[in-house]
């Protein structure tokens, strides 16, 4: 009775999850991989395995069959969350790292660089900053279109750079009337130009920024530097 009871919660369970898509919550320390890179990353379940419900492995999902295709969703130091077809039907759970079969030995090692990357771009992106190392298209996002640009052919290629006009607003007094005709003073901001920043590209990846006058608060005044964007797998 306690057998039949408890498969029947489990195939309700399995039940409830919606095909592809997972049920499980994202838990403190792991890192999502779903949606995050261009396409989906494919392990093998290497032997007879368990599929946990969370990351510390302690309550058993089902199983999974040795030959299993599964897809990556997050990972932790200890663990791996994937989706895929066990016994007993589709689910989303952890699994060991070793009970996986990765196509890469460095997996982990590249996903979690990439991730911490991703979040350093998104950073400058929202507060309107560039850095050495981040992609034409990232500088776009952040920047917007350039003022200006131009190319070079050198020994080492060809060298991209796009000029970008910083603007602020500086307040401005104006003298006016009020509705009965008297003399009044207000504030009005302008735009006016307080500098300029040229950005070089190589191979598609900022390799110099350059304030070329003005304000030293213009987004390049304090360059970073972020890796170079890879290729995971």
């Amino acid at each position: 009775m306690a057998l039949t009871l408890a498969l029947t919660a489990l195939l309700f369970s399995t039940i409830q999850a919606q095909p592809g898509k997972s049920q499980l919550t994202s838990e403190p320390g792991a890192i999502e991989i779903e949606g995050v890179l261009p396409k989906p990353i494919k392990l093998t379940v290497l032997a007879e395995s368990i599929i946990y419900y969370q990351s510390d492995l302690q309550r058993a999902l089902g199983s999974m069959a040795p030959g299993t295709p599964v897809q990556l969703l997050a990972i932790t130091d200890k663990a791996w969350k994937v989706r895929g077809r066990a016994r007993h039907g589709d689910v989303a759970g952890w699994m060991r790292i070793a009970d996986l079969k990765s196509p890469d030995p460095k997996l982990a090692e590249k996903l979690k660089a990439y991730c911490e990357r991703k979040k350093t771009v998104e950073e400058l992106i929202q507060k309107r900053q560039i850095a050495v190392g981040l992609t034409v298209g990232e500088v776009k996002a952040s920047l917007g279109n350039p003022a200006r640009k131009s190319s070079r052919v050198t020994a080492t290629g060809r060298e991209e750079t796009y000029e970008y006009s910083i603007y602020k607003s500086v307040p401005q007094t104006v003298t006016g009337h009020d509705p009965s005709g008297n003399l009044v003073q207000n504030i009005i901001y302008v735009k006016v130009e307080t500098g300029r920043l040229t950005v070089s590209f190589q191979a598609g990846s900022v390799t110099e920024i350059q304030e070329t006058q003005g304000d030293t608060s213009v987004p390049g005044a304090d360059v970073k530097i972020v890796p170079a964007p890879f290729i995971v797998f």
